[in-house]
């Protein structure tokens, strides 16, 4: 069997926007470095007349980021790796890591980075071909999930087309996105062409929509988990209720970095939504509407199992950042536990992650 990393990331660099059209050239993003009052380095991006803030910087600087660094793994890990300079060493890290395949998500985007839909569109197919480049050099062993232009669906299309023929294997969006929600049928266009391509619809922890995000993130503070985990679980139960699945029957749905453990909490929240409303209630409401959940190897398992059923489950390493899903060594954590059995580490490590992204 293979180990799959349903959930690595890529940092994105300068290098990133080299794929810009000549016509392009004017929304390329630019770099800015300074030191900020404690010494530490700070690197932001100016996009389309905005800052925003670079998850790379020189390195850790306080003891409370050099704890989050050792505890992901992410100090283990290189810029040239990370930032995808050198492919070579990420595909050695994963040698010795013991992965076969990571599925690479973007960082940057993990809040919108353009209000404009060219610069949107253009920054996106700059993206875009950059992971496709770092496929063709990895012998299929870096597969990559796709970022769409949202507020231009032609373009959208175009480039999940694209993403297709040269190593993209799903589509990233966030819980929430611009003023959309998900079942939004603005997305369908969106939905039926990713059927048809058999590509999945991954939505990953963040969010698409800034005022969102700047109403939990007042001056100084900031409250994460509300920016990060809010929007898609509100998908989970929108997508579910409204019937998208249904409509969408041969279409898979992701739900990446939430964690597994609210698997239970919102399977019994919707079952007895869709009995008020006199609606039917599937057998198992996760596999039944071709949904997958990836865990993190603290999640109980067992017990989250019994709401999901055995072939919806994956996991992920989310290599690359320090935050609090991050476990560089978590494929073989998983491997090693004792209160699952070996043909359901194989399905979360191999068969499951296969069936989601259509490898």
């Amino acid at each position: 069997m293979a180990v799959i990393d349903a959930d690595a990331h890529v940092i994105e660099t300068e290098r990133t926007w080299d794929y810009l059209d000549a016509s392009q050239k004017s929304f390329r993003p630019l770099l800015l470095r300074g030191t900020a009052a404690s010494g530490a380095e700070r690197q932001f991006w100016y996009i389309d007349g905005k800052l925003k803030r670079s998850s790379e910087a020189s390195g850790p600087t306080t003891p409370g980021q050099v704890h989050k660094e050792k505890l992901s793994g992410r100090d283990r890990t290189t810029a040239a790796s990370r930032q995808l300079e050198d492919v070579g060493a990420r595909l050695a890290h994963m040698d010795e890591l013991g992965i076969d395949i990571q599925v690479l998500y973007p960082t940057i985007y993990l809040t919108p980075i353009a209000s404009s839909p060219d610069a949107e569109a253009a920054l996106a197919w700059s993206y875009n071909r950059w992971l496709a480049d770092a496929w063709r050099q990895s012998g299929n062993r870096l597969r990559w999930v796709m970022v769409p232009a949202l507020q231009d669906m032609d373009a959208t299309l175009e480039q999940l087309r694209f993403a297709k023929e040269n190593g993209g294997c799903g589509v990233f969006m966030r819980g929430i996105e611009g003023r959309r929600l998900l079942f939004d049928p603005y997305f369908f266009p969106l939905y039926e062409e990713a059927q048809r391509l058999d590509m999945p619809i991954c939505i990953h922890a963040g969010v698409g929509n800034n005022d969102f995000a700047a109403f939990f993130t007042p001056g100084p503070f900031s409250e994460p988990f509300s920016v990060n985990k809010l929007g898609g679980l509100s998908a989970f139960n929108s997508l579910v209720f409204h019937e998208i699945p249904a409509m969408f029957p041969k279409l898979r749905f992701g739900f990446l970095e939430y964690q597994a453990q609210w698997v239970p909490y919102l399977v019994l929240d919707m079952q007895r939504r869709l009995e008020r409303e006199g609606k039917s209630i599937p057998a198992n409401l996760i596999e039944d509407n071709h949904i997958y959940v990836t865990c993190e190897t603290h999640d109980d398992l067992p017990y989250i199992l019994g709401y999901s059923g055995e072939g919806s489950i994956i996991l992920g390493t989310d290599y690359g950042h320090a935050g609090n899903t991050a476990e560089l060594e978590a494929l073989s954590v998983l491997r090693n536990r004792m209160d699952l059995s070996e043909s359901v580490k194989d399905r979360i490590l191999d068969d499951n992650p296969r069936a989601f992204y259509g490898l």
